[in-house]
């Protein structure tokens, strides 16, 4: 069974993967949350295979929180417990044998059970504490992760633009437009491929009361405001972990 947004290609710059596709989700309400960073500052924690890819020769990094809706396994029903639930991102951009995607530092939810499926596909999840509220305008997003209560987030945004399709060669599309993930376990790197359909973004404002998701990382990366985008809702699927090496 194909899903229908696999007939829609035109906008990839690289094929889609080879075989079945194994999981599908929505995303909701994403906030984008961008800082330029130093490549060095990077470079020792990121996989020596990967290659920091850069916007103008500047690394990027990005932490966007959202809502997962809808998950389910292919030919699978949904299982109510795990099929929604909260999520923050902790990411930067790479490039991997010409192929540029994202890598992640980490990714927080708060289902129990999601991040354990999650790990065993090798990716770098935590379990947190979370909230989501949308009060008129303004949507608020917390996290404090469970063991590790100094790693957390809360900050609150708004729109403040029409939605646009970012365009090819602005740094929105650079940022957006990506459709590999990397992760790093048990030194193997494995490359898992994904589909959606172009981003519609808007530009948006937020107020981050506190942001302990890099502790990798100085201060003095965070002291300028961050650029800010959102979007409504993104349906996506994934496809199996590669290892690559």
């Amino acid at each position: 069974m194909n899903h229908p947004i696999i007939q829609q290609t035109a906008h990839r710059e690289y094929p889609l993967p080879n075989g079945p596709w194994l999981m599908t989700q929505t995303w909701q309400h994403l906030l984008f949350l961008h800082w330029p960073v130093p490549i060095q500052l990077l470079r020792d924690y990121i996989p020596s295979s990967l290659e920091i890819d850069t916007y103008e020769q500047t690394a990027w990094i990005s932490i966007i929180p959202f809502q997962i809706r809808n998950m389910r396994l292919r030919m699978t029903p949904s299982i109510p417990y795990v099929r929604s639930y909260l999520e923050l991102n902790v990411r930067t951009y790479v490039r991997c044998g010409g192929i540029k995607g994202v890598y992640f530092f980490s990714l927080d939810a708060d289902k129990w059970h999601a991040v354990l499926g999650a790990r065993m596909a090798t990716l770098p999840y935590f379990y947190a504490k979370m909230g989501f509220q949308h009060n008129e305008n303004r949507y608020i997003f917390t996290s404090e992760r469970y063991g590790m209560e100094t790693i957390a987030f809360d900050g609150s945004y708004y729109v403040t633009s029409n939605t646009y399709y970012p365009e090819p060669g602005s740094l929105d599309y650079w940022l957006s437009e990506r459709y590999f993930l990397w992760t790093h376990k048990f030194g193997h790197l494995y490359r898992i491929g994904i589909h959606h359909e172009p981003w519609k973004l808007q530009q948006g404002n937020a107020t981050i009361h506190r942001q302990s998701m890099t502790p990798f990382l100085p201060d003095t990366v965070f002291t300028s405001p961050p650029k800010v985008t959102y979007a409504l809702s993104k349906r996506a699927l994934f496809w199996y972990p590669k290892m690559i090496d």
